[in-house]
């Protein structure tokens, strides 16, 4: 019965098959040495990965100086020369989340909207790359390796629970 309930797959198209995968990959990077042309080639390209973006000086300045009480002094000197470089300098950010999520419980009350029960699992693996005149500058990551969340959605009116903004929607138009 529980093959009745419905799953889903919230995946951007990865190039690394796992956490570890991007991890690895990122280790790679040796800032001063690696280049845009090995970049691509460990799988962090614009170009051929959807999940990277380019970001311009203007766009690493609010990454890294979004508030006034943060001061240029305190960022790393490689920080520092992206972002004294202005136009010549840009950067890569990677911000990749795969996500399975599987619906369980009875499935009367699932379908009929009285206790919805998921189960998200999955992995997140962020990183900015500040370049410079084709070489990397600066890296920086976070991820989280497991992502496991339980969720259970109750509405004790079941498929009726949001008629009340229905209702609400038709009164006043």
């Amino acid at each position: 019965m529980s093959s009745l309930h419905t799953s889903s797959q919230r995946a951007a198209k990865a190039v690394w098959p796992d956490f570890n995968g991007a991890k690895v990959a990122f280790d790679r990077i040796v800032p001063g040495q690696t280049t845009i042309a090995e970049l691509r080639e460990l799988g962090f390209d614009p170009y051929q990965n959807a999940n990277v973006r380019v970001l311009n000086y203007l766009d690493i300045q609010n990454r890294f100086l979004p508030t006034p009480s943060i001061r240029m002094e305190d960022l790393p000197a490689p920080v520092r020369q992206s972002l004294d470089a202005k136009e010549q300098s840009l950067a890569y950010e990677l911000d990749l989340t795969v996500l399975n999520a599987q619906r369980y419980g009875n499935l009367v009350l699932d379908m009929l909207a009285f206790n919805r029960k998921t189960h998200e699992t999955g992995w997140s693996f962020k990183a900015l790359i500040l370049l410079n005149h084709d070489k990397v500058l600066y890296k920086l990551w976070s991820g989280q390796p497991h992502l496991d969340r339980l969720e259970q959605k109750k509405q004790p009116l079941g498929p009726f629970q949001d008629l009340e903004g229905v209702a609400r929607f038709s009164v006043l138009h």
